[in-house]
């Protein structure tokens, strides 16, 4: 279905387990809006990610009172998602508070998706005994997703303890040699640690829709 040259993917669900998402950074309102309209005509819902606040003022009254926004990930939910059907699965683990924009953007997915997650943050390597006090709780969950800029050490550290399936989203947290998130996506591409799969940087979104795929496949959604 086409409504000024917007199509929208609404059997995504049915094939993936998860809806299409609206990335709404280099949008105009205009556009957001006309997406927007085309989901509501069909009664459906959607996440959109990455909407900075003044874009949001600038959306018509009707469809700005009708969005769940969270400012600090830049999320909103348009429409009814699912009631929450699925807790304890996943655990989002973010080495700062810098991070928590990101860690929030995974969780916010997920939950749009009726997968409730424990957010456990502030727990980096640079006082380990901040995380060695939540393993217990971290190495419970199936699905880890662990958040972390500057050298990532979160990782590695995590891929040696967690059982479970690790994904990892570098972030652009950091300074000087840290170049926006390149050093700590390098460093979880090149961890020692088997088996850790990795996103983008700061692509807390793209994490989520990974552990959605995996508790669909393992018949859990």
């Amino acid at each position: 279905m086409a409504d000024n040259g917007v199509v929208l993917d609404f059997d995504r669900t049915r094939r993936l387990g998860f809806d299409e998402a609206m990335l709404c950074g280099d949008k105009a309102p205009e556009s957001i809006a006309v997406i927007l309209d085309q989901v509501a005509g069909r009664g459906a819902s959607m996440l959109l990610t990455r909407l900075p606040a003044e874009t949001l003022e600038h959306l018509p009254v009707r469809l700005r009172g009708a969005l769940d926004y969270d400012p600090l990930s830049r999320t909103a939910i348009f429409g009814a998602p699912p009631a929450p059907t699925l807790m304890d699965e996943v655990a989002i683990v973010g080495a700062g508070t810098s991070d928590l924009r990101v860690c929030r953007e995974a969780a916010r997915t997920l939950a749009y998706h009726g997968v409730v997650a424990s957010e456990i943050v502030d727990v980096g390597v640079a006082g380990l005994w901040r995380l060695l006090d939540r393993l217990p709780e971290i190495q419970s969950h199936g699905i880890v997703i662990a958040v972390a800029g500057m050298d990532a050490a979160l990782v590695s550290v995590l891929g040696g303890l967690v059982p479970g399936l690790l994904i990892a989203v570098p972030t652009s947290t950091g300074y000087g040699a840290a170049r926006g998130g390149e050093t700590a996506l390098g460093a979880a591409l090149a961890s020692c640690a088997p088996g850790v799969c990795v996103v983008n940087i700061d692509n807390g979104y793209g994490a989520a829709c990974a552990a959605l795929r995996a508790l669909r496949v393992a018949g859990k959604r």
